[in-house]
């Protein structure tokens, strides 16, 4: 077991939280910077860096947990599950080297396994934070036989900060597979979303999709007997191991070509089923169909035009009826949100680019009257001064 107790950079930033609520200070939350771009622009006096706040707590491979302290680096602790033939099961972006534990958690985004396995809140047991008052609070556990009933700790999981400071997190975590492989197939988009349609119903070890360009990625992991039954079942035309690798974790950190401009990019969240003339012009397609990606060269203010690449005359017919699209196969990307709702889903501008304006109302979906009144109630109760990430959420 790895147990490391020192905790003497908690009470020096306890003592930092007391000293800004006392001033009437604001704080924005750092660590290692590395999804910043990530959300609302903070309103904040001064930074609360918690980045020296480092360093493993506890870590039992047996029991499939480990705790660490929320300014850990993610790839120190990605490299010690490693050493034990363990991974986290929601494959984290880190977007940069210097991404930590306390970032992933506030950020909740997961990569290509997440619909397979689990999210980053499915995983996280408990956690140790500030809230708004200077007061430290423990929720939950740290393994899995100590974790009962509706658990906070989950709260902390995609907050990005609002609710108070991570000062310690505790994670499930899982074996990794005995191997992988990835299949590519030759489909057009509308092919790749009704072949992972079907192949969602069946009991198939599939871990990772990804569709862009015309071709299907499909990651597979299992026993050699696993991989070679599902490779049967499913055809197309395996990679190589490290090309293999390189591909998603180019998917994971968002190094694909298609990501490398500065237009401004969404995340789209639908149904898997969603039709693909539904959201036109998407880059990318992860998580069998759950997750598209696409970009505009405006974030979305009101009346603002962008360019697609790749309109045709089928693309706009399908949605100039709801003037989405005028006749020059223009695309007004306000009309990103109305498309996603419509299909049940919602739209995120995930990143809007060094130059590009964000949307009026924000660059998550705006919430319903009620989801944001029990928000603004969570706030309340967490951080009744407004004293952590003001505006980075809501």
């Amino acid at each position: 077991m790895v147990e490391h107790l020192d905790t003497t950079t908690e009470p020096a930033i306890v003592e930092q939280v007391h000293a800004a609520r006392a001033a009437g200070s604001t704080l924005a939350i750092h660590g290692g910077k590395t999804k910043d771009f990530y959300g609302n622009p903070v309103q904040a006096d001064a930074e609360l860096d918690c980045s020296i706040h480092r360093g493993v707590i506890a870590y039992e491979p047996t029991e499939l947990a480990i705790t660490v302290r929320a300014g850990t680096p993610l790839a120190e602790v990605e490299a010690l599950l490693a050493e034990h033939g363990q991974e986290f099961p929601f494959e984290p972006p880190h977007f940069g080297e210097r991404a930590t534990i306390g970032g992933m958690v506030a950020a909740g985004l997961s990569g290509p396994r997440r619909p397979y396995a689990a999210s980053v809140r499915d995983a996280v047991l408990g956690v140790r934070m500030l809230n708004g008052k200077g007061e430290v609070m423990d929720f939950g556990g740290r393994v899995m036989k100590n974790v009962a009933g509706y658990d906070l700790s989950r709260l902390m999981v995609g907050a990005l900060g609002v609710l108070g400071v991570l000062l310690e997190v505790s994670i499930k975590v899982m074996p990794r597979p005995p191997g992988r492989i990835t299949l590519i197939q030759e489909q057009d988009q509308a092919s790749a979303l009704a072949s992972m349609q079907r192949w969602a119903g069946q009991a198939l070890p599939i871990t990772g999709t990804a569709w862009l360009c015309g071709r299907l990625h499909l990651r597979v992991a299992g026993s050699e007997e696993a991989l070679s039954e599902t490779q049967r079942i499913l055809g197309g035309t395996p990679v190589a191991a490290a090309e293999a690798d390189a591909f998603w974790t180019a998917v994971r950190e968002q190094r694909l070509e298609c990501f490398a401009d500065e237009q401004a990019l969404w995340r789209v969240s639908v149904p898997p089923a969603t039709a693909a003339d539904v959201i036109p012009d998407v880059e990318l397609i992860e998580w069998s169909g759950a997750l598209r990606w696409l970009k505009t060269e405006l974030a979305g203010v009101t009346g603002s035009a962008v360019k697609p690449r790749r309109y045709g005359a089928s693309a706009v017919s399908a949605v100039r009826a709801n003037d989405r699209i005028n006749d020059a196969g223009d695309v007004d990307a306000g009309a990103i949100r109305p498309w996603a709702a419509a299909a049940g889903g919602h739209a995120t501008l995930f990143r809007a680019g060094a130059s590009t304006p964000r949307p009026s109302d924000g660059v998550f979906a705006p919430l319903s009257p009620v989801v944001m009144r029990l928000h603004q109630r969570l706030k309340q109760a967490f951080d009744p001064d407004g004293l952590f990430n003001l505006g980075r959420l809501y």
